[in-house]
């Protein structure tokens, strides 16, 4: 994704500029070719040598700093950019950049830029919140400029509120989705993710091991590539990726009304949760205690999501399953693919190593009524992208 792409990072006077050594690191360490610009005020929170170390090369700060390999620097800078990002931004290069005002090598270079630039503001609560700046970032985001949204915390000054930087792990997010081709662009997107739980009592209650890596997986991929994504989760311990409507519930019920509530607006539905089947059918109030014999809990079914969307499935719609099995795999998936009228079934074999709950690789087998793909052992983002690449060709987009 990020290797030879060649990223900008513009730092300005912030307390925050530290932090953008570590993000320098981590777009290293994916192979790309990164470049620092600093305003001359930010030199005196972080030093250029810091990042040239990281970087591997020359941070710049004067506009007419003639030991640069290029004979015009900020326009053939300008050139190589995949994207540029101003992070930490402070509300006077924002308002710079608002008004096309070019005085640095920060300013200048971003003003002769044609790639996708995002702006990460970083300052004083009382600054960001100041109708004049608010107005200088609508004017940015009026031009094609991301401006995301600060943290909310405490601040170095001693106030507490918004204006905090993102971590760097958030902004590199945001690069990885600058960089990303849009062909999703426009679509409607759900998944579902992780385990259902099923109350027994207050204390106790019937699940299974689904972590909802596949499903977020899924969820960040969609998004990164330009759809409008509602991500229905059972509870995990994975932080929801930026950008989607994050949609929490408990049992296979809650699933189900969340799921009938979207449903309709959507061009396409994955089912990647692990939904269970069964449920106690009466619930007690409170703790069971424990007996001497032996105790049973009488079971009622769940309601099949994935049968109701088939059954009510929209013209414009594609609805893929997943199928998880322990033996007969082809044969049992091929069967729910007919019988749940989906346009995609996803299956692996839990007893297969590498694939499952709980790993971060997976082994996918994808049927649709004509085709039977195995994939090999990849990653979960490579299958999520995977299954998107072929989810588009059955697509109109």
């Amino acid at each position: 994704m990020l290797q030879e792409k060649h990223i900008i990072l513009g730092v300005t006077a912030s307390i925050a500029a530290y932090k953008i050594a570590s993000l320098a690191s981590m777009l290293k360490k994916q192979k790309a070719d990164i470049t620092v610009i600093m305003t001359p005020n930010a030199t005196n929170f972080i030093n250029p040598i810091t990042f040239e170390t990281l970087t591997g090369n020359k941070c710049l700060v004067d506009t007419f700093d003639r030991n640069f390999q290029y004979n015009v620097e900020h326009v053939a800078l300008a050139k190589l950019a995949d994207v540029f990002m101003v992070a930490p931004a402070s509300a006077d290069v924002i308002a710079k950049a608002a008004h096309g005002m070019a005085d640095d090598m920060l300013t200048t270079t971003l003003l002769a830029c044609e790639c996708p630039k995002i702006f990460a503001p970083a300052m004083n609560t009382h600054m960001y919140n100041n109708p004049i700046v608010k107005d200088n970032m609508k004017t940015l985001s009026g031009y094609g400029i991301e401006v995301i949204e600060p943290a909310t915390g405490y601040l170095a000054c001693g106030d507490t509120g918004e204006g905090k930087m993102p971590e760097p792990e958030v902004l590199m997010e945001y690069i990885i989705k600058a960089l990303t081709s849009k062909d999703l662009k426009g679509k409607k997107l759900l998944v579902t993710a992780g385990p259902t739980m099923e109350k027994i009592d207050p204390v106790r209650y019937i699940s299974n091991h689904s972590t909802g890596k596949m499903g977020y997986a899924i969820a960040r991929a969609a998004m990164l590539r330009g759809a409008e994504v509602t991500l229905v989760s059972g509870k995990t311990d994975i932080v929801p990726p930026m950008g989607v409507n994050m949609i929490d519930i408990v049992s296979a019920a809650d699933m189900a009304e969340a799921v009938k509530a979207n449903a309709d607006t959507q061009d396409i539905i994955i089912k990647a949760a692990a939904v269970a089947d069964y449920r106690p059918k009466h619930t007690a109030d409170e703790k069971l205690k424990k007996k001497d014999d032996e105790m049973s809990i009488e079971l009622e079914r769940t309601e099949d999501i994935l049968a109701y969307l088939g059954a009510h499935k929209k013209d414009h719609q594609f609805l893929c399953g997943f199928s998880m099995e322990t033996e007969n795999m082809i044969e049992n998936s091929r069967n729910k693919l007919e019988k749940k009228n989906l346009d995609m079934i996803v299956a692996n074999n839990l007893k297969q190593s590498g694939a499952g709950f709980g790993t971060d690789t997976n082994i996918v087998t994808v049927l649709t009524k004509n085709d039977t793909v195995q994939f090999p052992i990849m990653s979960k983002d490579e299958v999520a992208n995977k299954l998107l690449d072929y989810i588009i060709k059955g697509v109109s987009v």
